[in-house]
């Protein structure tokens, strides 16, 4: 049997084009089929049927992309023949959409990656700019059916458009209800002399005028979402809506026509209107209370910057401007484009492009936001604000992507499985019960279960519940990098520490030294060494250095979780463990040290007595009643007298573990049955940080960005850390209660609807604010949690 309509796109076929037994509208159609099923994509059809767009390209259109000027604004990030560009795709509408942009690398061999972010419509394209350009990129998206939406008026891409099509359809059903409501008063008032003698059938026929607007334009999306999950095979919740509309108007067309009565057409266009009223004003709670922020605003990376008179500060990434000078030391973060100053530069863009190998820069070079120092010490100028979004979306990157999805997300897409089915079931039941008695009640009953049992509600619950937590936690300086965390909080029961930097204060450690004393030169290329390091002993030490100086090191190299090598001129000097300096025959001692060794000649160590958190042991107390609690430290067993005395008796503690030895012990931990908690520096516990299910990395106003993390808590709130966890519980438990509302909200409404005491309309008035209702709930109790985190 011929097809009727397009099998790429969907139209309705005009002119017959035969391919591969499938018909489609066009020729544009047909190639993109065409290509998709040459390149072994043709699973693109099966996940959703006619998934596509016609694809629409115009000579000339993009000629404006073979200019370097604009190019260079669009781009994200260009270096060498690697480039990044965040296109705004309009079209992207449903699985198929991502499933094949995500597949590109497949269909041009010059994407490396493609990444789409689904809510904002956008894909990111990783692409080797020797082979293909931004120019032919676009014209192939828009030859698969994919155009980009691209605005040059701000030089940002992705800008979109502002959608007022919901305010539109409000509009024409509000006219078309308040009109048919009008027409009605005859039948209301039983005006019987005036109604049935002169204008009946001309007031009937204006309603039917009246409601065509309301079904074939306001109510096209519930039909389209219906058609495209039958056809795929699924009952989605437009289902039933689509189903009440439907029967709505037949009935009353058939009334109507036959002059069997005035139909239900006030019905109709007051349920479509208070459908399109309740979408519309839970759009704008959403956008008001705008829970998708989260940890932007509050970005908790500090960056050194050097002043015109040569002194260090560190400073919030927000106050970075235009021309600031910064200090970018090694292993940390460029958080701005800008141009190497000094200093030589060996930059490691794996963060951006997933590609481990560093790049060598020499002085006057642009550096792009993202990469990493990981070769000594470098100054660099701003060439623009620091963009905390752009910071946001390397913690987002699918390169360090781990699957930790929401519980509760996967009961609800369980749940609405059957949701639809078990609803038409009660539906048609129910009508077919009131048939017997009343074909006008059967026809209300019908539609009103239909609509009072959607379940917004339930859909509304954990986004909201968790949305709001996030931006609770962001502002007591706890910033989770999704809601997923909150999940993973709430079913943790081990937590394991690092030591140093994690609950000791590096801005309270007392130091000795004991050795040979430090000559001038010796002390000056000690200080430049440290100056490139990021360690919290390191930074440490180096702040209790007098001043030398600034100079540049010929040399430096940093073995993680060992020690640092440098060289200026013809002195070397190694700095970290005793093994790594070369020295095992000193006496041990109970404290954390730091070695030096000068021109492979020891000279003697800084014996750091550590200062820990305030309120660390009261942190410990609260988590010792429900959790296994563990230190894992790199350093010696100095301190564990100390901690022995001040956390629980059954803490259990390791020490001089290797950074592989971390990840080894989350791993045995969550075998034995533990869902856990790495809270780290963020430095040498990157590795057990993404092992755990939670890695919570502790901050100091320190520029270490670690994408490993899950989660990343200011020092200053280390304190709160209990009081967070509990808090995750507690919004669990919300979600479970409002879920259970939801379900009463169905089963009380369904009662009414089933037994022909409410009407579609009033279904249609109740269905939204039953939503908002389980929105305020849930913003309610997380406000009441956030404000028991003191």
């Amino acid at each position: 049997m011929k097809d009727l309509t397009c099998y790429h796109c969907g139209d309705p076929i005009l002119e017959d084009i035969n391919f591969d037994e499938r018909s489609f509208c066009c020729e544009g159609c047909k190639t993109v089929y065409e290509i998709f099923s040459s390149n072994d994509l043709s699973s693109y059809y099966e996940m959703q049927t006619a998934p596509g767009a016609t694809p629409k390209v115009s000579e000339g259109k993009y000629d404006y992309l073979s200019n370097d000027s604009i190019i260079e604004k669009l781009l994200e990030f260009k270096d060498g023949k690697t480039s990044i560009v965040n296109l705004y795709i309009p079209h992207i509408h449903c699985s198929s959409c991502i499933w094949i942009l995500e597949n590109l690398n497949k269909l041009q061999p010059a994407i490396n990656s493609s990444q789409v972010d689904f809510p904002k419509k956008s894909v990111r394209i990783t692409f080797n700019s020797d082979n293909i350009s931004l120019q032919e990129i676009v014209k192939f998206l828009s030859i698969i059916g994919y155009e980009p939406y691209i605005s040059l008026n701000d030089t940002e891409t992705g800008k979109k458009k502002i959608n007022r099509s919901l305010t539109y359809k409000l509009g024409v059903s509000g006219f078309a209800f308040g009109n048919v409501m009008f027409l009605s008063f005859p039948e209301y008032f039983e005006v019987s002399e005036f109604w049935l003698d002169q204008y009946k059938h001309v007031f009937r026929w204006l309603m039917f005028t009246f409601s065509l607007p309301v079904v074939f334009y306001v109510s096209r999306d519930y039909f389209i979402s219906a058609y495209k999950g039958i056809k795929a095979g699924l009952l989605n919740i437009d289902v039933p809506l689509a189903l009440g509309i439907f029967v709505l108007f037949v009935r009353s067309t058939m009334e109507i026509t036959f002059d069997w009565g005035t139909g239900f057409f006030d019905s109709l266009t007051g349920l479509v209107f208070f459908l399109t009223l309740g979408k519309l004003f839970q759009q704008k709670t959403y956008n008001f209370l705008s829970f998708e922020r989260d940890y932007k605003s509050y970005f908790p990376i500090g960056v050194t910057r050097i002043s015109s008179e040569g002194k260090e500060e560190s400073v919030h990434v927000n106050d970075i401007k235009k021309g600031d000078r910064l200090l970018i030391r090694n292993e940390e973060l460029i958080p701005v484009d800008c141009t190497l100053v000094k200093g030589k530069g060996m930059i490691d863009y794996s963060f951006v492009t997933g590609e481990a190998e560093a790049v060598v820069k020499e002085e006057g070079e642009k550096l792009f936001a993202g990469g990493k120092q990981v070769s000594g010490i470098i100054e660099i100028e701003t060439l623009k604000s620091v963009s905390q979004s752009y910071l946001t979306r390397l913690w987002s990157n699918n390169v360090f992507h781990t699957n930790k999805e929401l519980a509760f997300t996967r009961l609800i897409d369980h749940i609405s499985q059957y949701f639809t089915v078990v609803l038409l079931l009660i539906a048609t039941t129910a009508a077919g019960y009131w048939m017997f008695y009343d074909m006008a009640i059967a026809i209300n009953v019908f539609t009103a279960v239909l609509i009072i049992a959607c379940p917004c509600a339930l859909a509304m619950s954990t986004p909201f519940t968790l949305g709001n937590i996030l931006r609770i936690f962001g502002n007591k300086k706890f910033y989770l990098k999704n809601a997923g965390v909150i999940e993973q909080l709430a079913k943790a029961n081990a937590v394991i520490f690092d030591k140093t930097g994690t609950i000791t204060s590096n801005r309270k450690s007392r130091i000795n030294y004991e050795g040979i004393m430090l000559t001038v030169e010796e002390e000056a290329l000690l200080k430049n060494t440290l100056r490139a390091s990021n360690h919290p002993l390191s930074r440490t030490l180096y702040s209790m250095l007098q001043e030398y100086d600034i100079v540049p090191l010929d040399e430096y190299t940093e073995t993680v979780g060992k020690g640092m090598e440098a060289r200026h001129s013809a002195n070397r000097l190694k700095v970290g463990s005793a093994e790594f300096v070369g020295n095992t025959a000193t006496a041990t001692t109970m404290n954390t040290s730091v070695h030096i060794s000068s021109n492979d000649e020891y000279r003697g160590r800084f014996i750091f007595h550590n200062e820990y958190r305030e309120g660390v042991d009261r942190v410990f107390d609260d988590l010792g009643k429900e959790f296994h609690l563990t230190i894992l430290s790199g350093d010696n067993e100095g301190e564990k007298e100390r901690l022995q005395e001040i956390l629980p008796a059954k803490t259990q503690f390791y020490f001089n573990r290797k950074p592989e030895d971390k990840l080894n012990y989350i791993k045995n931990l969550q075998e034995q049955g533990y869902k856990t908690i790495m809270v780290g520096d963020g430095l040498n516990d990157a590795g057990a940080l993404a092992q755990s299910e939670v890695g919570i990395a502790v901050s100091e106003n320190v520029n270490v960005f670690s994408p490993a993390c899950d989660a990343i808590l200011d020092a200053s709130a280390f304190d709160k850390l209990y009081q967070f966890i509990k808090a995750a519980r507690a919004s669990v438990n919300i979600i479970k209660v409002s879920i259970t509302l939801s379900f009463l909200y169905n089963v009380v409404g369904l009662y009414f609807a089933v037994t022909g005491q409410l009407s579609p309309v009033i279904a249609a008035i109740l269905m939204p604010l039953s939503s908002i209702s389980i929105i305020v709930f849930a913003t309610a109790t997380t406000n009441i949690i956030g404000r028991s985190i003191k």
